[in-house]
């Protein structure tokens, strides 16, 4: 068919393109379709049926304008004119990339595209042998450019301090530069055969402009495929430092062409302290630079290092007024627990986190330390084996994540101190200076009263969201029912609240128990001794104290946490659940998505036939036959053969799926996230670029090298 297109356009010059360079890079306008042949049901594009070809072309009407005797007739393209159509793409790439939210929206109509006729108001312009060789050099450092990202080689070499006085040597590009050269490029050699072996070949800052372009380049792909998709969720990782500077990295849900649901990471945004600025900047660089249109933003998620939830919170509530319908949630690979506890603005709790998560580093880089862990804990565990057992296969784990890691850091503690004081004292030289010195300065921070507590107390507050927050990252059904199970959850921290004296009290006494086991002693934290100088009451003892900073906030927190997290409109998503088969099977097919799909109804196909549509579907599940199983994810809801003939429901299911809390069913759509950790853990801080960080964790999208190359001589003539 797209054969059938390209020889009804007269086009000799496309008849080499594939059908998928065709469908990628061109478009043709409406005006060449038969009536019959469009499909305008659908709100948001116009869709072409399946069999349309274009027919309508007046090639004669330019013979009788007088204006336009000057006009080629239609005939074979030179190189040089389709050299000069390139360049009307690459003028569209550079305008979309200097324009502001307006523009934008033009984005939705997918169908907005260039002319597919061949005629041209004036001759083009032939490149000079001087240009021609221009573009070809800056392709070759496109491609070398493009390489170190994808294998994660820093743009400096040598640091300037480890060499002699006068002493010049490359940097990876320009050695890269050379060895390219020195193979053969012959582009490279004339441009540079003159040039003194002392210089350098290409400025820092036409490196850096190049590489902004080739950033922009290979994000724009991913970015074509969520505006094809329409709805996308915003998520947002853990604060990283890129070269010295603090960034949050983005990452976007969408359901591309082939029903599956996928996560991408986008970029980097530098990281601002003031929480009203970055919530500015954040908008701005998603709607503006990026240009997503928000209005098709469903949801919301951000994953934050202890200290930074309230910022973060700011943000979220930011777009929430501005975008009611992108609900605020949880993130999916992101434990409840241990989100509510980042969150408590505590700074104690702060302080505990990041003492965690310091051990459980020092253990993970260390295989004969968890063999000393192991041994600790077997002769701690010799009459409870089996959860010994237990123990030492999650320390082998990132148990730092789990919905029970301050349980286990409670289980674990003797262990841990008796080990790490075995290891600080060792006067052998079996550990080195540093993990022996991280273990002595870590056992001190374990055995600190004040961490003790902190974590007795988190393990049985954040006990009663235990269950519920397993839940949310388990199968649908379990999605589904947890949503029901909020307010008992409520419930019980609002009875905790009531009596936290009575609470607190056996919370303390745990704490009080498991310092004497470890031989700590019970006292105020020596930063609130010594801010009172002498002046401490009497009255105020520690368990007082760690009532009123500590439990009574912590409690308070958590209880609000739940409710700004689960607002109406997320529990109203998440009940829709029940339109997965499995959910609507164990509700026995007595179930009212009608009334919980209201929020959506704008972005339904067919909003009035709704109702009519979820009866088919449930009929259709409730009378199916005995050997058909009950599809038991969205995932698999939306891969059914027959799934195009529920418009509204295929609908409603991508809107649900994108939510930052659902989980991504298929590992492999995952993978932006596991090459980000991958990137920030195999790069040294100082060596990170988020420039390269795009092209490493994205390195199989696609890339034009001839569309970079045109955009940088239209952005730097």
């Amino acid at each position: 068919r797209c054969q059938r297109w390209v020889e009804n356009c007269r086009r000799a010059d496309l008849e080499d393109k594939t059908p998928d360079q065709l469908n990628k890079h061109y478009r043709l306008c409406a005006k060449h379709f038969e009536t019959s042949m469009i499909c305008r049901s659908s709100p948001y594009r116009t869709v072409l049926r399946d069999n349309a070809v274009p027919t309508i072309f007046d090639l004669t009407s330019h013979l009788n304008n007088p204006h336009s005797r000057h006009r080629k007739r239609i005939k074979e393209l030179s190189e040089d004119e389709i050299r000069t159509l390139k360049q009307q793409k690459v003028d569209e790439a550079f305008e979309r990339q200097q324009t502001t939210q307006e523009s934008n929206e033009s984005n939705e109509q997918n169908t907005v595209a260039e002319e597919g006729g061949a005629e041209h108001e004036e001759e083009a312009v032939p490149l000079t042998l001087e240009e021609r060789e221009n573009k070809d050099y800056l392709k070759s450092l496109f491609e070398i450019l493009i390489l170190m990202g994808k294998q994660n080689i820093p743009l400096d070499g040598h640091g300037v301090e480890v060499l002699p006085e006068g002493t010049f040597t490359s940097d990876n590009f320009q050695a890269l530069l050379e060895y390219r050269i020195n193979a053969g490029d012959e582009v490279l050699r004339k441009r540079f055969e003159m040039t003194a072996v002392n210089l350098e070949y290409c400025s820092k800052t036409q490196q850096k402009q190049m590489l902004e372009i080739c950033e922009n380049c290979i994000r724009e792909e991913t970015l074509r495929e969520v505006r094809d998709s329409h709805f996308f969720s915003i998520v947002t990782d853990e604060v990283v430092d890129i070269a010295g500077e603090e960034h949050l990295p983005v990452l976007v849900r969408f359901v591309d062409d082939s029903h599956n649901l996928r996560e991408e990471f986008i970029g980097f945004l530098p990281y601002e302290a003031d929480p009203e600025i970055l919530a500015v900047k954040f908008h701005t660089t998603i709607t503006e630079k990026w240009g997503l249109n928000m209005e098709y933003c469903r949801g919301q998620a951000y994953i934050v290092s202890s200290g930074f939830a309230s910022k973060m919170k700011v943000v979220a509530t930011r777009l929430l007024e501005k975008y009611p319908q992108a609900v605020y949630t949880l993130c999916s690979s992101c434990a409840l627990n241990i989100w509510l506890a980042k969150s408590v603005p505590v700074v104690g709790v702060s302080i505990a986190l990041g003492t965690i998560e310091e051990v459980y580093c020092l253990f993970n880089q260390s295989p004969q330390l968890l063999v000393e862990l192991d041994n600790t804990i077997s002769l701690l565990f010799q009459n409870n084996k089996e959860r010994g057992n237990q123990l030492k296969e999650i320390c082998r784990s990132q148990w730092t994540g789990r919905h029970d890691a301050f349980e286990v850091l409670v289980d674990l503690m003797q262990a841990l101190v008796l080990c790490l004081d075995a290891v600080g004292n060792d006067s052998s030289v079996r550990w080195n200076n540093f993990i022996a010195g991280r273990a002595f300065v870590l056992s001190s921070a374990l055995t600190d009263f004040d961490f003790i507590v902190t974590i007795v107390i988190l393990k049985n507050v954040l006990s009663f969201t235990r269950a519920f927050g397993k839940n949310l990252q388990g199968q649908t059904s379990d999605v589904f029912f947890a949503a029901g199970s909020l307010t008992a959850v409520l419930h019980s921290l609002n009875e905790v609240m009531e009596n936290i004296e009575v609470y607190h009290e056996f919370w303390f006494e745990e704490a009080t128990n498991l310092a004497t086991k470890l031989d700590v002693q019970i006292k105020l934290p020596g930063k609130f001794r010594r801010s009172q100088q002498g002046n401490l009451s009497s009255e105020l003892t520690s368990e007082n104290y760690y009532k009123e900073v500590l439990s009574v906030p912590t409690v308070e927190h958590i209880i609000q946490e739940l409710k700004d997290i689960f607002s109406e409109q997320h529990l109203k998503a998440l009940k829709c659940l029940s339109l997965v088969p499995s959910v609507m099977g164990q509700l026995k097919f007595n179930t009212s998505e009608e009334h919980h799909a209201d929020m959506y109804k704008n972005d339904l196909p067919n909003p009035d036939t709704l109702s009519a549509e979820l009866h088919c579907w449930r009929i259709k599940w409730k009378h199916r036959g005995k050997d058909i199983e009950l599809p038991a994810t969205i995932y698999e809801a939306l891969h059914l053969p027959d799934i195009k003939f529920f418009p509204n429901v295929y609908a409603l299911l991508k809107v649900l799926c994108i939510l930052p809390v659902m989980k991504v069913e298929n590992e492999k759509y995952e993978i932006g996230r596991k090459r980000l950790k991958a990137y920030l853990k195999n790069t040294l801080r100082e060596h990170r670029s988020s420039n390269l960080a795009l092209l490493n964790i994205n390195l199989d999208i696609k890339h034009d090298l001839d569309l970079m190359v045109d955009t940088y001589i239209k952005l730097y003539p």
